[in-house]
Order: C-alpha cells, then structure tokens, then sequence
C-alpha cells in the first residue's frame, strides 16, 4: 500500500471505529459484530505502527478508550482511570502475551497469572466514601463516566456499606444479564410492541441507561466484581488477593477463576472455558490473564489505552454480520411452513454459515427483516445459527419485504394459520415433507394399529415410492412387500394381514388415526359420536363445533380446515374404497354403568368372533383398564379367540387367568369378575 492509500485508510478506519463505538457504547445498538470490530481496530494498529512517523496519534481511537459519555446522564470523573485490555485471539497469541511479559520482567522471575472469564457485560465502576457506596459510573472515556448511581443499586447484589476504609475505594465490576433473563425481557418487549435486543450485553447496557431507575429495577441485572483501585487505594499485593477480598466484602465474584505460572495451563483453561461456554447461565466471550503480582503490574505499567500486564483472549465469534441474499420456506414433519433466510456465508465460531431460521411471519415483521438486508447472525448455543436483528440503516433502497406463500411449497396445497397461533401449516395428509410422520400416527396402536408396520417400514416404503399417503397401505401386494430388502413370505404374509385387519375398526380410532391437529384420543371420542360416518364431520361449521362440549375454538377451527382441504378428503374416500369400514361404537353392557376396570391388564390373543381386536381394545381402556400386546406376569387376564398362539400355553404355564370371549363380553357386562 502507498502512503497516500495508507494515510486515507487509516482517516477512514478511524471514522469507522469512532462511529461503531458510539452505536456500542452510547445507543447500545451495534451494526456490526463484536470480531468484525476488532478486525478494524487490528487493522488500524498495524497500519499506525506502520506509518507512526506519518501520522499523529493523538484522539486516534487506538490511544482512547470507549466513547463520550451521553449528554442525558450527568457525568462524573473516575478516581484512577478505567483502561480497556488489549485483545488476542490464538493459541500462540497467549503465549506471545506470556513471554513478552516474561521479557520485561526478567527470565529468572516468577510470575504467577490470574485467569478469569470475559464476561460479556457492561463494565462499571463504583465508587465507596467512607465506606458507602456514593457513585455508580460507566466507563465513559476511561477518565469521565455516565452517573447510573440509582439504576446500579437496583442490583440486589451490591453492598450498600462496606465497613472498611475511611478513604474513597472504587469496586470495578461487571454488570450482566442471564441468558434466561434475556430472553424473558425481549419476550415481553415483542408483547408490548418494543424494540428486542439483539444480545444480553445490549439488553443489560439498555437497563442500566433508562433514566427511570423503576424500570431498571423490573430487569433482573447481575454483576461480578474483578478489582480494587482507588486514590492511595487499599494496598494489596495482587490480583489473588483482591479477589479475595472482595468476596469478603460480599461482592459476587465469578467462581471460574484460577492462579497458575505456567503457560500451559492458561492455553488448557481457555479451552476449558470455551467449551463450558454453552452451558453457563450467562454468556462470555473469553478469557483474561492478569499478571497476579501488584509490584509486577507496576513495573510492567501502560501502553496507549491498555495495561501491559493484562490482556482479554477472545473466542471465536458468536455474532457476524452478513446480507440476506433470499428468504425460502421449508415444510416441517408436522407441516409447520418456516421461513429460512439464504445468506451471503459468514464465519461464525469457525464454522461457515450461509443459512439461518427466521422462524415465523410475525418474527420476520417484528424484527423488520427484508430480503437484500444487512443482519446480525448468531449461532444459538453456538449451534443453530439465527437472524438476531436487522440494521436499517444500511438499506439502499433495494430491499423486499417478504410474505409468506398462500400455498404449501411441497405439495401446492392451500395453507392454513390458526388466529391463535404464529405458525403457518400444510394440512394436506400426502404432504411428502410430512407423509412419513402421518403415516407413523397412523398405523400406531392407539389409531388404526397395524401390527408390523413400523416407523423403518413406512421409511422404505416410501423409499421405493410405494406409498405417498396412508390410504397407499391398502393397495400394497405381496409383490410389493417382497420387494423390499431382507422382506420375507411370511413376513410379507402377516403385514397383508395386519392391514387387512385394521379395515375393521372404531369410528373414533379412524378419526385419531387421520391425525388432525390438536385432535386426540378423547376429543376423536366426541366427534365419533356426532356423526355414524367420518364423511358427515366436512359439513360441520367452526360455530357448530363450538356448540359441542369440551371443543373450543382452536379445535373446532383445525377439525373444519382438515376437511376442507380436498386432498385430506381424498385420501378418506380411498379408504373406503378399499373395504376400510369406521364402526361407531355402540356394545351394549347389560348395565347402566360400566364396571370399572382400573388397574386390570389384558392381552389378546387369536380371532375374535363378535368383534374386533380393536373394538374389544376400546371397551378395556374406555372402562379405565388397559390393553398390552404382550404378555407378562402382570397380565390379569389373557382373552382367547380362535386359533390362538402361544401366548395361550406362556398363560397357563404362569397361571394368569384365561378367558374366552364370553367370559370377556361378561365382564365387560359387569356380569363376571
């Protein structure tokens, strides 16, 4: 680079750190990521060392610290300066860090670092008089703070008296929200139409600056304390000691901090720190060496706007910004239709990462999200990347709002969205993003309980384009099971029979088994007996349903759209053409009230000839007993049909109670026990 490129990046880079740190420090609205940042501000170091005897280093963001404090909170001088650390990022950064510090110092000389997390916070500063806390200050510029006196006492964890000290003593600390607190507030700021936060260091930087201390005090803010300084301060002999200390005094202090001389034992901590980083309640974004020895910082003094005795070792990023290059919907397995944003890649956390979830319509609204914007993206837990937030300022005009499409992309089939919820749906039972899901639901014991047809089967099956929707079961062969790898005749034989079998079933099992949204067990109990055949529930209004007992509005509302959907009535008529026949259940008890059956097991076992399996599967649980398909020796009692297997001699041998299927009607009628 010539000098006169030189000369002209460095003006410009200075702009650009002087702007963002205004957005970081004083709006708490950052547009870019805290390591975009820290490239600039690296980039700009080693262009000022490059060029030092071109340019004046005075007011370069290089030699200060922070920002301007804002013009609405009165201000205050701090009593010693608060500097900021110095940055590294690697491996080799720290050991660099070690040995300089070691140079300086002097081969022979012990030295002793203290580690401790990097929280990602807001640092402050407090000031005690005569033992009482006085003021409560941001860091400002480093020399002048914002006074936050009355929000920073709303944080139940700060002493008010410290009985210590005739002379003024400031606690340096730093105050955070939880990752749970955080997400608590900006649910409630989307409640009430509020700007979100895009992290928990903005939300706790935006509570800490209300100028109403009552609102300060409804947002759960937490501090950890690091340091002691002060005019002719306290005098200890190291950064151990302080920490100590300050326990003592009944500050909190993180408990992730250790005291170590040995380089590698701060590499391995670092990596520790990363990877417990996911599961800490709040988050941080790296690790701090301090030289332990007070003598030792001293010697070592300042540098600019840093200490030479202590650095901050960043993590990989969490956060980046990138542009949304377009906005696809994709159909889930339960056919929720969400919206993922395709981006320009981006590193995160060394890992690339070119899609994100925007979850919902009213997400996508509420965060202002438009396609060709310029984002905030993070990686969840530092897994699931997400949209954080949109930076409208560097809009050019260009971008497009998005809708969400009328018509499910996977299928074409109309989609619906329930007032009560945020979600778009495909109801389309042959959705082939969610066919193999319904097709599980469907052949499950509680729906039409097809014995031998599992979640593997169905998923080669559909494999093999065999089947696309339930009513597909039906048409299969013998040819077409056979088909299927390491599928045998007799295995083929009993899934054909199986199938065969289920035709013959309840009229509320049929209606669970189409597995309607928000219809179970019971709710397909109650529609089954307003109708003698499924067909009847298309006519049915959300008005209509309402009239029923135990269905509300969300129910009734799911129930009308299934069945105005043309496919799902599709697939019930194909059923029914082959030979699937909804029974509505009508056995007569001999009794007013059925005999309870509370605590009795029963397994089946052969044909039976008054009723179905499934049927007399019913009458058990419908009287409060329940139905096993295999049988143990907490069985109760086994019912025999024709043809039994052998379960019947297992049953004898342990000498559990057989019946026939009179005996069983007879119970079932309160007429036996």
């Amino acid at each position: 680079m010539d000098l006169e490129s030189a000369l002209q990046r460095i003006e410009e880079l200075r702009n650009l750190i002087t702007y963002h740190n205004y957005r970081y420090y004083q709006l708490d609205d950052p547009e870019i990521s805290d390591a975009e940042y820290d490239a600039l501000m690296r980039e700009l170091e080693e262009l000022e060392r490059l060029y030092a005897d071109r340019i004046d280093l005075a007011g370069s963001p290089t030699q200060t610290v922070g920002a301007e404090p804002l013009r609405k909170f009165e201000t205050r001088p701090h009593l010693t300066p608060m500097l900021s650390l110095s940055n590294c990022f690697t491996e080799d950064d720290i050991r660099d860090f070690v040995k300089r510090v070691k140079s300086a110092l002097g081969a022979t000389e012990k030295i002793f670092f203290v580690l401790e997390p990097k929280l990602d916070g807001v640092a402050v500063n407090m000031i005690y008089e005569g033992g009482r806390f006085k003021w409560g200050l941001t860091r400002g510029d480093g020399f002048i703070g914002e006074d936050v006196s009355r929000n920073i006492l709303t944080i139940r964890s700060i002493p008010r008296e410290i009985s210590v000290y005739d002379r003024p003593v400031e606690i340096r600390g730093e105050v955070f929200m939880t990752i749970q607190s955080f997400k608590e507030l900006n649910r409630r700021q989307a409640q009430e139409n509020k700007p979100i936060f895009a992290n928990p260091r903005n939300a706790a930087a935006g509570s800490l600056r209300q100028l109403d201390p009552a609102v300060t005090a409804q947002r759960p803010l937490e501090i950890n304390c690091y340091y002691i300084a002060g005019i002719n301060g306290p005098g200890f002999d190291s950064q151990w000691e302080i920490l100590n200390t300050l326990k003592k005094w009944g500050f909190p202090v993180n408990p992730n901090i250790i005291r170590t001389d040995n380089v590698d034992k701060c590499i391995r901590f670092y990596y520790e720190l990363e990877a417990m980083r996911k599961d800490l309640p709040y988050e941080i974004d790296g690790m701090v060496i301090k030289v332990d020895s007070r003598l030792q910082q001293e010697r070592l003094g300042t540098v600019s706007r840093s200490p030479r005795w202590a650095t901050a070792c960043k993590f990989p990023p969490a956060q980046a910004t990138t542009v949304i290059e377009s906005i696809e919907v994709h159909v889930g397995r339960t056919g929720v239709l969400t919206p993922v944003a395709i981006m320009k890649p981006v590193r995160i956390g060394g890992v690339t990462v070119s899609r994100a979830t925007l979850h919902n319509q009213d997400e996508i609204d509420r965060k202002d999200i438009r396609i060709g914007d310029t984002v905030i993206v993070q990686r969840a837990g530092d897994v699931i990347p997400q949209v954080v937030k949109s930076i409208p300022s560097k809009r050019k005009g260009t971008e497009r709002p998005f809708r969400m499409p009328e018509h499910c992309p996977s299928c074409g089939s109309r989609v619906y969205r329930n007032k009560d919820e945020a979600f778009y749906r495909c109801l389309n039972m042959a959705c082939p993003a969610q066919v193999k899901e319904r097709i599980v639901h469907f052949v499950s014991r509680p729906a039409m309980d097809i014995d031998g047809v599992g979640e593997k089967l169905i998923e080669r099956l559909l494999e093999k384009g065999l089947i696309h929707d339930p009513a597909d079961l039906y048409y299969l062969t013998r040819e077409d099971l056979l088909s299927i790898e390491r599928m045998g005749e007799k295995s083929a034989y009993n899934i054909l029979r199986a199938i065969e079998a289920s035709k013959e079933t309840t009229l509320s099992r049929f209606i669970y088994a189409l597995g309607i949204r928000h219809v179970g067990e019971n709710t397909a109990k109650i529609l089954a007996g307003l109708v003698e055949d499924v067909r009847e529930l298309e006519r049915f209004t959300v008005e209509d349903l309402q009239k029923v007992k135990d269905i509300g509005p969300v129910v009734a509302e799911s129930v009308v759209s299934f069945f105005a959907e043309p496919s799902n009535r599709d697939v019930i008529e194909r059923l029914m053409a082959t030979g699937v026949r909804p029974r509505k259940e009508s056995v007569e008890t001999g009794e007013e009230n059925a005999p309870s059956l509370e605590g009795k097991t029963f397994v089946f076992t052969g044909t039976l000839s008054g009723l179905t399996r499934t049927e007399a599967a019913a009458l058990v649980e419908s009287r409060g007993g329940s139905v096993s398909k295999s049988l143990a020796k907490s069985t109760d009692y086994l019912v025999v049909g024709s043809n039994p297997g052998s379960k019947l001699e297992k049953a004898r041998q342990q000498g559990t109670t057989i019946l026939s299927e009179k005996d069983f009607m007879a119970i079932i009628r309160g007429k036996k026990e």
